[in-house]
């Protein structure tokens, strides 16, 4: 099988269900900031983090497949059966921000982004998951789009954030706190 059909050279391409879409159409652009939320998502888990951080990560990019799969469909024409996400999904993210914040210390000021590559990537998988967000809530203003996919890319946001924390805690890297100029 090529890799390449020559089907998008005019600015096209197909949603699943057949349906056929200009490439800048929103659906593409939320299924397709979620496809780069995911490739930053691989990027932290190539970084020196714990062996259970790496388990949640590879369990969130199977989650942002079915999310992108889920936008990727035709509400109306597709008759594949999309993998489904589940409110255990977003509570498994809950759960897991829970924990790390046991051992967090209290968080009193804003975070600037940095401390190392594994906290950087962190904050930039976290701002391409809010534009993610905000392109699939757009979406759902003008076609369906399961609310829980919503909620998912909400959570995961914040799961980012606390996980940046607590890979900073771990290593013993100082938060980059904002100070405003007074």
């Amino acid at each position: 099988m090529k890799i390449y059909t020559k089907t998008g050279d005019k600015g096209y391409t197909s949603l699943i269900g057949g349906t056929r879409v200009p490439k800048h159409h929103l659906r593409i652009e939320s299924y397709g900031t979620v496809d780069e939320l995911n490739s930053y998502i691989g990027l932290i888990r190539d970084q020196d983090i714990s062996a259970n951080d790496k388990d949640m990560l590879k369990q969130i990019q199977d989650r942002l497949f079915t999310i992108g799969s889920s936008l990727a469909a035709d509400p109306e024409k597709s008759k594949m059966v999309i993998p489904d996400l589940y409110p255990e999904d977003i509570e498994l993210l809950e759960k897991e921000m829970d924990r790390m914040n046991e051992t967090l210390p209290e968080l009193r000021h804003f975070i600037l982004p940095g401390g190392s590559n594994a906290i950087s990537y962190c904050h930039v998988a976290r701002c391409v998951c809010r534009r993610a967000e905000r392109l699939s809530v757009h979406l759902a203003e003008e076609s369906t789009v399961d609310e829980k996919v919503n909620i998912y890319l909400n959570r995961l946001s914040d799961y980012l954030f606390t996980l940046a924390r607590m890979i900073g805690y771990s290593d013993k890297v100082p938060e980059n706190q904002w100070i405003p100029r007074k």
